[in-house]
C-alpha cells in the first residue's frame, strides 16, 4: 500500500515537472521568461520547452495592434483661448522584454506623453489654426512621441485627434459674436436700402421739380407769344381787348363759381364800365 502511494506521488510529480516545462504559447502573444528573477528569453506563439522550477512566466504580452484612448483635457492656445482636446493612440510592442522592464506601466507612459506633447503643440498655435489643421497636429505628434517609445520596444503605428472643440464659456462667447456680426450685416444691409430708397426718392422729387420747372418756362414763352400775337392784333383798337378780357374775367367768375368754398357770386352790372376801370378807361 505504501508502495502505491509513493508510485503515485512519483507519477504527480513527473506529470507536475513535465507541465511546468512545458509552455504553450498563443498565437498574438509572446511570453518574456525569468530564470531565478532575471530575464531569461521571450517565447513566441507554439509549444515552448523551459526548465521547470527554476524557469518562470513573468509576463504576458499581446503582440496585437493595442488601442489606447487618450483621455480629453485642457488646452490654451496661443491665443489664450482654452479648448477641450483628446485623441487615439494605436501602439504595437515590437519587444516585450523591453516593454514590461523598461518602463513600469508602458499603457499609462504613453497616455500621459501623448497628452504632454498635444499640450505642447496646441499651445503654440491660435485657436483657427488648431481647429482646422488637425492632420498638422497629428503628424507632429507622431514625430514628438515615436522616438521616445521606441526605447520602449513599442511602436506608434499611427494617431489620431479625435476631437479640439472650444471650452463651453468660450463656444458661448463665440455664438454671441456670431449673432452680434448677424446683427451688424442685417443693419448695414437696412442702412443701404434706406439709403438707397432715400437716394431714389430724392431723385424722383429732382426730377419732378426739372419737369415742373421746364413746364413753367414752356408756358411763360407760350403766354409771351400770345400777348406778343394780341399785341400785334389789336395795335391801338380798345375793343378786342376789352373782349379778351372779358372772355378772361368770365372764366375766372367761373370758377370761382365751381369752388366748394364759393356760396355768393356777384357780377358787374355793366361788365364794359368795369373793364374800362380795369383798364384806367375814359
Amino acid at each position: 500500500m505504501e508502495g502505491l502511494i509513493v508510485a503515485a506521488v512519483f507519477f504527480g510529480l513527473v506529470f507536475l515537472t513535465v507541465a511546468m516545462g512545458v509552455k504553450l504559447v498563443p498565437q498574438g502573444s509572446k511570453f518574456v521568461v525569468q530564470r531565478l528573477g532575471k530575464f531569461h528569453k521571450t517565447l513566441g506563439p507554439g509549444l515552448n520547452l523551459v526548465v521547470p522550477y527554476i524557469d518562470q512566466v513573468a509576463y504576458r504580452v499581446t503582440t496585437k495592434d493595442i488601442v489606447l484612448d487618450i483621455p480629453s483635457q485642457e488646452v490654451i492656445t496661443q491665443d489664450n483661448v482654452v479648448i477641450i482636446a483628446n485623441a487615439v493612440a494605436y501602439i504595437n510592442i515590437v519587444a516585450p522584454e523591453r516593454a514590461v522592464y523598461g518602463v513600469e506601466d508602458y499603457e499609462l507612459a504613453i497616455r500621459t506623453l501623448v497628452q504632454t506633447s498635444l499640450r505642447s503643440i496646441v499651445g503654440e498655435m491660435k485657436l483657427d489654426d488648431a481647429l482646422t489643421s488637425r492632420e498638422l497636429i497629428k503628424a507632429r505628434l507622431k514625430e514628438a512621441i515615436s522616438d521616445d517609445i521606441s526605447d520602449w520596444g513599442i511602436t506608434l503605428k499611427t494617431v489620431e485627434i479625435q476631437d479640439i472643440t472650444p471650452s463651453g464659456t468660450m463656444q458661448n462667447a463665440m455664438e454671441e459674436q456670431a449673432a452680434a456680426e448677424r446683427q451688424r450685416r442685417a443693419t448695414v444691409t437696412r442702412a443701404e436700402g434706406e439709403k438707397a430708397a432715400a437716394v431714389l426718392e430724392a431723385e424722383g422729387r429732382l426730377d419732378a421739380s426739372r419737369r415742373d420747372a421746364e413746364a413753367q418756362v414752356v408756358l411763360a414763352e407760350a403766354s409771351k407769344l400770345a400777348i406778343t400775337k394780341v399785341a400785334e392784333a389789336i395795335q391801338d383798337k380798345e375793343l378786342p381787348v376789352m373782349y379778351i378780357l372779358g372772355e378772361k374775367y368770365v372764366d375766372a367768375i367761373q370758377d370761382m363759381s365751381n369752388s366748394d368754398n364759393a356760396k355768393t357770386i356777384l357780377l358787374p352790372a355793366d361788365l364794359p364800365a368795369a373793364i374800362k376801370g380795369m383798364l384806367g378807361g375814359r
